[in-house]
């Protein structure tokens, strides 16, 4: 483990160090944002502009990557990153709040684009999906830390906008002092939603459904929080715990679809859902240990579903279309998430707080009717047909997710031959000595590079 874990330890420093930073943002805005008496609606669209430019990271990002370099790109990601958190205290406005969440959801996007294709390249085929797993616990436990740690801070100072920079300024360090290859470029797979829809509609349908529920979930529950008499401690701790049991409940529960119809699976998620959220939103939370409960079982129910529907597409696709299958559902995943905090806020600004676990049974009824309804029009693959469940490919917060090198359908694939100017640098002997040089083609030891699941 620990020889497995030597080439890539710089990277994991540099994911701990930035997820803190960005698990605290993510709690703290929609609390600041209510201190600075910012409407409902508007910290609703605040919260959807991150996932908004996650989707353009997700398009743009990769030719970033191509043109640069990856330790260029990713330096020159991490401190416009930076200089976006620090932003917030200084420009107290929705609109200029809304243009920084998209800033920041682009260059996290590209981020994760970076360090991906390093790992998955400086993996193995027999310790790929250890490090990968490793790597997608090590993400949810920084995001956990980073909520958490807004308890021992003041929300009404500048100190956790700053400490929230700085943490992500520190990513910066690990990666530009590594002496590790940078990888080969990346190539970008070409989306077809349509493909996708045909090979596996409940996967794409149900990927969107848990984009709107996760979206609203994840940004607007410290609101939530605050808005039922909770102290900011606690709304951090509720935040984190929703996330936290999301991140312990997914691997059994996606070891359970492997023995059943994944469909299934989701349906039980879904009624759960509906149930644990309908029966929230008639109760008064009285303390922060009926709000912990109501985290925990939240997270359980709503948290794995993207998994399992992940796990569903992979299923029905030609392993040829692994890459491509996994950049549509991470589309469709971050256009759900986006639209999902503008709707919780409209409901919760109607009806008040308990409109966000509203919003969160419709979402999760509609999804299970759609389930049944494949149910009755595709029946179940047998356990043969099915791949295994697999932690790491599944999780919704990466980008890289083919366990072995696919051979592409050439008309899907962009070749780096278009960005000469990456090629250029990288056959400089003064850039190659600076970035710590390209990756020999030739070299046995190395696998080849592999495909980001891009949009």
């Amino acid at each position: 483990m620990a020889h497995a874990l030597a080439p890539v330890t710089a990277l994991l420093l540099s994911v701990a160090f930035l997820i803190a930073g960005h698990g605290l943002q993510s709690t703290l805005l929609p609390l600041a944002g209510s201190q600075f008496e910012f409407s409902d609606i508007a910290i609703g669209v605040i919260s959807s502009s991150y996932f908004f430019g996650l989707v353009l990271g997700c398009i743009g990002a990769p030719y970033v990557i191509m043109r640069a370099g990856h330790i260029r790109a990713f330096a020159a990601l991490v401190s416009l990153m930076s200089a976006a958190a620090i932003l917030h205290p200084i420009l107290v406005d929705p609109i200029a709040w809304s243009v920084i969440r998209i800033i920041s959801g682009f260059c996290l996007a590209g981020f994760y684009m970076v360090v991906e294709s390093w790992l998955n390249e400086k993996a193995s085929n027999e310790n790929r999906g250890t490090i990968m797993s490793i790597y997608i616990v090590l993400v949810y436990t920084a995001m956990t830390v980073g909520q958490v740690s807004i308890t021992a801070m003041d929300i009404s100072t500048f100190v956790p906008f700053a400490v929230a920079s700085v943490a992500v300024s520190l990513a910066v360090i690990p990666v530009s002092l590594t002496r590790a290859n940078q990888p080969a470029p990346i190539t970008v797979v070409r989306f077809r939603p349509a493909k996708l829809y045909r090979t596996s509609p409940t996967a794409l349908v149900a990927v969107l459904l848990v984009g709107v529920t996760q979206g609203g979930l994840w940004l607007m529950a410290p609101l939530y929080a605050i808005q039922v008499g909770l102290s900011t401690n606690d709304a951090a701790y509720f935040a984190a715990t929703i996330v936290g049991a999301g991140a312990l409940s997914q691997w059994p529960i996606g070891r359970l679809s492997d023995r059943m119809d994944r469909r299934y699976v989701m349906l039980g998620l879904a009624v759960a859902a509906v149930i644990i959220s309908l029966i929230f939103s008639t109760l008064t939370i009285s303390g922060l240990g009926m709000a912990l409960v109501l985290g925990l079982l939240m997270g359980i129910a709503t948290q794995p579903a993207y998994a399992i529907a992940a796990s569903h597409g992979y299923d029905y696709a030609e392993a040829d279309d692994y890459v491509e299958t996994s950049s549509g559902l991470t589309l469709a995943f971050g256009i759900g998430s986006a639209i999902g905090p503008i709707c919780a806020s409209l409901v919760m600004a109607r009806v008040g707080p308990s409109g966000l676990f509203l919003q969160v049974a419709f979402v999760q009824f509609v999804m299970g009717l759609y389930i049944v309804s494949r149910l009755f029009r595709r029946g179940s693959l047998s356990s043969e047909e099915k791949i295994d469940y697999d932690y790491a490919s599944t999780a919704q917060v990466g980008s890289v997710i083919s366990p072995e090198p696919l051979d592409l359908d050439d008309s899907l694939v962009i070749s780096p031959d278009e960005f000469p100017a990456y090629e250029s640098e990288a056959e400089s002997p003064e850039q190659q000595a600076l970035e710590g040089g390209m990756a020999a083609a030739s070299n046995e030891d190395e696998p080849e590079a592999r495909p980001l699941k891009t949009a």
